[in-house]
């Protein structure tokens, strides 16, 4: 799975990581301006809707399972005689059967069940995998999806109703600090350089990185290499001091948008965790070793405890 492909999972509810605010002034000249207030509002305004987008039906704490296809037929349901076992108690216990072949996933639910997509009912359908556009199909609680990913294909079950969900008890941040959102200079590599970028499983990748950003922070030079996600967005994984103490221990997720004229503005108030903090079911990148910082970032969001503690 591409880096790219995880950035498309958890971007929140299409809603930009980033607002364009003029560059604003030092901390402490000025911080009860009513642009401060307005940009505090701002960061505000997006954590919700950060907040509202991870408790969503089908969002990351629905997550239940995730199962590899073997080729051929795979039984699904709830039963234990299936290839694929859903979570006991979520829904009837022989479902159907997902045909894989080496071009598509055929869906067939068995006689006296019907499942549905887009609110419409079936019997029989090709299952679309194409991570950046997830064809969910349901039946009851339950929704799933199947990705196409290094020659497998994968299928991942939501349980609506799960626990996980019902007992989550919100994301947490620091307080917004204007002084924490930075401009930085952009220096592009002589070529488009690749960086490998190891997941949780240890799978590496080859991501695209069309330069380095330089920046300031609380007095501090630092800089991290970005993966170059197209329209001027760059995309960082990151981890610094604050890193398995008050934020999540293998690292946060920043977007940084590239100005006309090649700067990048980076909102650290806006770092975020990777879906992997919320859910056992996801895979996620790992920051490159360069992109760990030294310093630490006390901005964005902290560690979820119970993510903290299952470590």
């Amino acid at each position: 799975m591409t880096v790219q492909r995880i950035l498309t999972q958890v971007t929140i509810a299409g809603v930009s990581a980033l607002a364009i605010w003029p560059t604003l002034a030092a901390p402490g000249a000025h911080d009860n301006s009513i642009e401060d207030e307005m940009y505090r509002q701002d960061v505000t305004d997006w954590r919700a809707k950060a907040e509202a987008s991870l408790r969503k039906d089908n969002g990351w704490l629905t997550l239940a399972g995730r199962y590899v296809m073997k080729p051929g037929e795979n039984r699904f349901g709830t039963a234990l005689d299936n290839d694929i076992v859903f979570p006991a108690g979520t829904g009837p216990a022989h479902i159907g059967t997902l045909l894989v072949e080496p071009d598509k996933v055929t869906l067939k639910v068995n006689d006296g069940l019907t499942m549905l997509a887009d609110g419409e009912a079936f019997t029989a359908r090709q299952m679309g995998t194409d991570v950046e556009k997830r064809d969910w199909v349901s039946i009851g609680q339950l929704a799933m999806h199947v990705i196409a990913r290094d020659g497998n294909y994968i299928l991942r079950l939501a349980d609506n109703q799960s626990e996980v969900r019902k007992n989550f008890t919100g994301r947490t941040w620091y307080d917004v600090k204007p002084a924490h959102r930075v401009v930085g200079k952009f220096v592009a590599y002589k070529s488009i350089k690749k960086i490998p970028i190891v997941n949780v499983l240890g799978e590496i990748s080859q991501e695209p990185s069309p330069g380095y950003v330089e920046f300031r922070m609380a007095g501090k030079t630092y800089r991290l290499d970005p993966i170059d996600e197209g329209d001027g967005e760059l995309f960082f994984i990151f981890r610094d001091g604050t890193s398995g103490q008050t934020t999540y221990p293998p690292g946060r997720f920043l977007v940084g948008t590239k100005t006309a004229d090649g700067e990048v503005i980076m909102d650290f108030n806006k770092a975020y965790n990777p879906p992997c903090a919320f859910s056992e079911f996801t895979i996620c990148p790992l920051p490159p070793r360069q992109n760990h910082l030294k310093g630490r970032v006390e901005a964005g969001e902290l560690v979820y405890k119970k993510s903290l503690a299952a470590r």
